[in-house]
């Protein structure tokens, strides 16, 4: 080398082939000494060659895919610098320092990374502690408020009721007193009318007698000593009498009249009583008003207690990120990237960012290396060696997925899934080439979480999900699809809104008004839209060339999965025990039917067989002793009812009011 570092590109030929040697000999030397008496040809050194061919082989050997090799990676490139220092002696100290202040590096930073992997779990389990804290506190404030919610009701109701007694009972009251008075009237008018008949009566005596004693003729005949102590007699008379209507006057002069005093009883003993209904009234509102202040201020508290907690895990969390600057990196440019990340949330673009980069990494591979034999390992990828990666663009995949899923459809199939799949590809490609099909169709369908036929293909080949529910939900869509068709009379392809929202009413009873407008949105509708316009209908249900459906199947699809999750929400809720408690038959199958009185008793069997992983023929009868027998964790059984087609039959019954 002559103490200094050859330029490059050189004039060499570099004809010559290093064989069987270490990179950086002095065989190597010597031919690129005699390599440079040539200066009028332009090739890349043979040894640069040599240690590129070197590195490709070695990084080919890895698997990129995994964290684990990205330590071995390392190991080609330490190789070919070990190559430089070796052979270049002049440079060797330096180069060698500069190697071991690398390898230091690398080393303190493996010991800082493994000191932080335990800060990293930790952080993981308090952030689900938190979440789970979170999330039970508010399902336990959601039920109280509810059950306020349901006494207030049943107080409002009662104090209505009350109201209307009461209303009841002053009307009857005022038609009582308007009775009363037109009787005190009448009686009143009678005692008069009497008086008046009574002193008639006297004074029509007095002239009888005052005439029969003007016809006697013996009258002025009578003794006048008599006559004249009569009239003493009567004067005095009148004068006590008179002396009496004067102590009377007297003594009872401001007396009110007896008529007066009891309408004024009455109406005071009427005032007391509305006093005292307004007293109780106040009472009840005032204990109402404290116990809504004590709600109020438990309420105030949780607040204060979350915004807490959100603060803290606004501070502990981490920013969100710029996606704009994937714009540049993704496959392409700003305009692709905006097609992808149109309409999707973080995490979504987290998937479609690894959709990209995974689908990258998936045509750079030529083979993919197998993954042995062992029992943890699905059976149509138990393989040895390595196998050829197919590169299958995505459509051809979309494509030979819905071929298999037709061919499943299409005859009863008794082998399982996994085993039906490996099947598919020996008849599709043949013997020889079936391993490569499913290792390629399988790192694909790993990979693209966004694309509907993918990931429910993967969901249901890993058992993650069973099959029945992608053929129910195939088959609602044909149902809807046939409803729809049927009621368009005229077979132009087109529905009134007022139509589509009939249909889906009748094809969906179970479903809310919200869950109705938002598949009517989903479909094109608006709330500014007549009933009038018309929907083409037959649009809902086309798919793309990558198997991707309209708005409208995506949107049923998501209402599924929501109701099931509030579906198995709701039997968690009614068992009342904790996820790690054990739960028996008898509790579960008395959990179904109270929060589904619709559910018949082979659906019943059909969920309890999930749950328990018992074959339906073995489960004990109902009201059996051995059903006590058979006990599960609550947390497994509904993970396990999870991957079936799970979901109401018909609606929950009202609890009765108070």
């Amino acid at each position: 080398m002559g103490g200094h570092l050859s330029p490059w590109p050189t004039y060499t030929s570099g004809q010559t082939i290093l064989q069987n040697r270490k990179p950086c000999s002095d065989d190597y030397r010597k031919q690129v000494g005699s390599c440079q008496q040539h200066p009028f040809r332009t090739a890349k050194p043979r040894y640069l060659e040599e240690l590129e061919n070197y590195l490709r082989k070695e990084l080919l050997l890895l698997d990129l895919g995994t964290d684990s090799t990205q330590e071995l990676r390392l190991q080609p490139y330490r190789e070919i610098f070990e190559f430089f220092i070796e052979d270049f002696k002049t440079y060797k100290p330096l180069l060698s320092s500069i190697k071991n202040a690398y390898e230091g590096m690398l080393a303190h930073q493996r010991e800082k990374i493994r000191a932080l992997e335990p800060l990293k779990a930790k952080l993981v389990t308090v952030n689900e502690d938190c979440n789970e804290r979170i999330l039970a506190m508010r399902a336990e404030e959601k039920h109280e408020i509810s059950l306020l919610k349901k006494e207030k009701m049943n107080l409002l109701k009662l104090i209505d009721k009350k109201n209307e007694e009461k209303i009841s009972l002053q009307s009857e009251v005022a038609k009582l007193r308007k009775n009363l008075a037109e009787e005190y009237l009448h009686y009143l008018s009678e005692r008069d009318a009497r008086k008046i008949l009574i002193a008639d009566l006297n004074e029509l005596q007095y002239q009888r007698e005052d005439m029969s004693l003007a016809q006697s003729p013996g009258i002025w005949g009578e003794d006048p000593v008599k006559l004249t102590l009569a009239l003493k007699m009567t004067r005095q008379d009148l004068t006590r009498t008179q002396m009496e209507l004067n102590t009377m006057k007297a003594n009872f002069g401001d007396v009110v009249p007896r008529r007066d005093f009891e309408m004024q009883e009455k109406t005071n003993k009427d005032l007391q009583e509305q006093l005292d209904t307004l007293r109780a009234s106040y009472e009840e509102v005032r204990k109402e008003h404290e116990i809504l202040m004590q709600l109020h201020m438990s309420t105030l508290k949780e607040r204060d207690q979350f915004f807490s907690e959100l603060q803290e895990i606004q501070r502990t969390s981490t920013p969100r990120p710029d996606w704009t600057k994937c714009e540049d990196v993704v496959a392409g440019g700003p305009e692709r990237w905006q097609m992808l990340a149109e309409g999707k949330n973080s995490d979504q673009l987290v998937d479609v960012l690894l959709e990209e980069i995974g689908s990258g990494l998936l045509r750079e591979k030529e083979f993919f290396p197998g993954l042995g034999y062992g029992e943890a390992i699905p059976a149509f990828l138990r393989f040895e060696g390595l196998v050829e990666n197919k590169k299958p663009s995505k459509k051809d995949v979309v494509d030979l997925l819905k071929d298999a899923w037709k061919e499943r459809l299409a005859e009863e199939q008794k082998e399982t899934f996994p085993d039906f799949f490996f099947n598919f590809l020996e008849r599709r490609f043949g013997p020889s080439d079936a391993m490569a099909w499913a290792y390629t169709i399988f790192e694909n369908i790993k990979i693209f979480h966004s694309n509907e036929v993918m990931s429910q293909f993967y969901a249901v080949l890993m058992g993650k999900r069973s099959e029945n529910v992608y053929v129910t939900q195939k088959e609602t869509v044909a149902q809807l699809l046939k409803e729809m068709t049927n009621a368009d009379s005229q077979n132009k392809g087109l529905l009134t809104m007022e139509q589509f929202n009939t249909v889906l009413k009748s094809t969906f009873p179970l479903k809310t008004e919200e869950q109705i407008q938002e598949l009517m949105e989903a479909g094109g509708w608006h709330p500014s839209s007549s009933n009038a316009d018309l929907l083409n209908y037959r649009s809902l249900f086309m798919e793309d060339e990558e198997g991707q459906s309209e708005p409208f199947v995506q949107k049923l699809w998501e209402q599924y999965m929501d109701e099931k999750d509030e579906y198995l929400q709701q039997l968690k809720q009614e068992l009342g025990t904790e996820l790690y408690e054990e739960v028996t038959l008898p509790k579960l199958r008395g959990a179904l039917m109270t929060i589904d009185p619709s559910l018949n008793k082979q659906t019943v069997n059909t969920y309890m067989s999930q749950a328990f992983q018992l074959p339906e023929s073995e489960l004990p009868e109902d009201g059996d002793e051995k059903e006590e027998g058979v006990v599960e964790i609550l947390q497994t059984a509904l993970e396990r009812l999870q991957v079936i087609d799970i979901r109401r039959v018909g609606p929950r019954e009202p609890e009765p009011a108070n």
